[in-house]
């Protein structure tokens, strides 16, 4: 970590207004003194969430700015763009969380690409719908521009598909109703989206899919057409290529559910239908559209309702594609009863619509702050069918259990960057009696294990080593609810 002592990385954090003095105090309380490792404690301020990993790298490399814009402190970067960079980030009086979507520097001076990125996040300040992220302020004050909207806890549709593979046909049409559902709102409301693609579909940990970045039909209605392939937004160029193939206009709804179609092509066959590339000539050939191989051919086994609404929405002839998305919705919502009522009928269920799609068995929280560590407990877990809830405040896990002792079947709390407080409200569990039968799993890190020796242990209590395998925390997590579930079924003594 460089040359910095511990005492010169709380000056800079505490004049950069990262944190207080009150929590320095409280650190070099908890040390007993002033002279110890930096790295010591940087872990200790990122295990309490004084600070975390972003920040303290920034603060290393020696950065004085990008560390608040307005009222909001950024925590982190969940993703960069062309144009612009998005953090999660934290209101400093509220405490509530959101996603900042910040235009790069190199855009800030030009007053035609900022002005522009400001157009597009007032479009979005309009729109208020379950499957679309809102825009919650638009803030442009001499060489920063920004949007503060909901940060979605999830990931988004390309990196979902990319971990999963292709979807099934349920899931990935379950999805697509949700995806039309929020175009036929903006539709209501006079918008079309202009860049409908995997990576603008978040889907929250709920598995809900949410719509991000409208707002481009607005900003582009003054781009003369003659100039797409010298223009410097590269988002509108597969829209161009379609309309310039179709001979329709560029705020044309049907342009979107043709490419709601090609999401639903990639969930439902594991890759995209169009051929990728950064070509611009290329993606504004029409070729690149003929080329599409029928989906039929690409799986021939998948259900004709299915690919029926494929086929309608990616028609060339926009007269034989859908019209509105609510028409694209209604066939949606049929195709998804279909789908139901073949699962029951080859599971032998009557009536039992909760056998079409098949749920969790359990579900578990997992308190973990690192992002990261996050996605891969989501994912994995998901993948052996657990429900997943996700949480970085081992505080707030607690409240919750206390809200409804059955807001999950068993807790992982993940000490490592968390640090103390994970072990205290892993104690907090064992010691009320209206959780204290919920089986739990406290992880620990090698410079953690002293702590052990202070956990409440017992038959569904147990403290594990990091590093461990998902199979093994798995396991471990199996065994704990099977014994749970014998418990319960065993008769009380009388």
């Amino acid at each position: 970590m460089g040359q910095m002592t511990a005492e010169q990385f709380a000056q800079r954090a505490f004049d950069l207004g990262l944190v207080t003095e009150r929590e320095l105090r409280e650190a070099w309380a908890a040390f007993g003194r002033r002279d110890v490792p930096l790295e010591e404690l940087v872990q200790y301020l990122v295990g309490r969430e004084s600070l975390t990993n972003y920040q303290v790298d920034k603060i290393l490399k020696g950065d004085k700015s990008g560390f608040f814009y307005g009222d909001y402190k950024v925590l982190y970067l969940v993703g960069a763009g062309t144009f612009a960079r998005v953090f999660r980030a934290v209101h400093r009086e509220t405490g509530h969380v959101v996603a900042l979507k910040v235009l790069r520097r190199r855009y800030s001076d030009n007053p035609e690409q900022y002005e522009a990125f400001v157009r597009e996040g007032r479009v979005g300040l309009t729109l208020r719908h379950p499957n679309i992220v809102p825009i919650y302020e638009v803030v442009s004050q001499g060489h920063t521009h920004y949007l503060v909207m909901e940060f979605v806890e999830g990931q988004n549709l390309r990196d979902f598909v990319k971990i999963r593979g292709r979807l099934s046909p349920e899931e990935a049409t379950r999805l697509m109703c949700d995806i039309a559902s929020g175009l036929q709102y903006a539709f209501e409301h006079g918008l079309t989206h202009r860049d409908l693609k995997m990576t603008n579909v978040l889907v929250s940990t709920e598995g809900r899919a949410k719509l991000v970045d409208f707002g481009l039909a607005a900003v582009d209605e003054n781009i003369d057409d003659d100039l797409l392939t010298e223009f410097a937004n590269p988002r509108t160029i597969d829209y161009a290529g379609l309309e310039r193939a179709t001979g329709v206009r560029k705020d044309d709804t049907r342009s979107d559910i043709y490419f709601a179609g090609c999401i639903y092509y990639h969930m439902l066959t594991g890759r995209p239908p169009l051929w990728e590339t950064k070509d611009r000539i290329q993606r504004l050939s029409k070729q690149r559209f003929l080329d599409v191989p029928p989906i039929q051919k690409v799986l021939p086994e998948l259900p004709s309702c299915v690919a029926l609404v494929v086929n309608r929405a990616m028609s060339l002839d926009v007269n034989r594609r859908y019209q509105t998305p609510a028409a694209m919705l209604v066939d949606l919502k049929i195709a998804a009863k279909r789908l139901q009522e073949e699962a029951e009928k080859g599971s032998g269920t009557s009536g039992g619509a909760k056998e079409a799609i098949p749920l969790p068995k359990h579900t578990i929280m997992v308190v973990e702050s690192n992002s990261r560590l996050q996605d891969l407990f989501r994912d994995q877990f998901k993948k052996a069918g657990f429900r997943v809830l996700l949480t970085s405040d081992p505080e707030r896990a607690f409240e919750r259990f206390q809200d409804d002792p059955t807001t999950a079947e068993c807790l992982i709390v993940n000490a490592q960057q968390i640090g103390r407080p994970a072990l205290e409200v892993f104690n907090w569990f064992a010691q009320d009696a209206k959780v204290q039968s919920i089986p739990a799993i406290l992880l620990l890190d090698a410079s953690q294990q002293s702590w052990k020796t202070e956990a409440i242990t017992g038959p569904h209590r147990l403290v594990l080593q990091m590093p461990l395998t998902v199979r093994q925390l798995r396991e471990a997590i199996s065994q704990l609810l099977s014994q749970e579930s014998a418990s319960k079924s065993k008769p009380s003594a009388t």
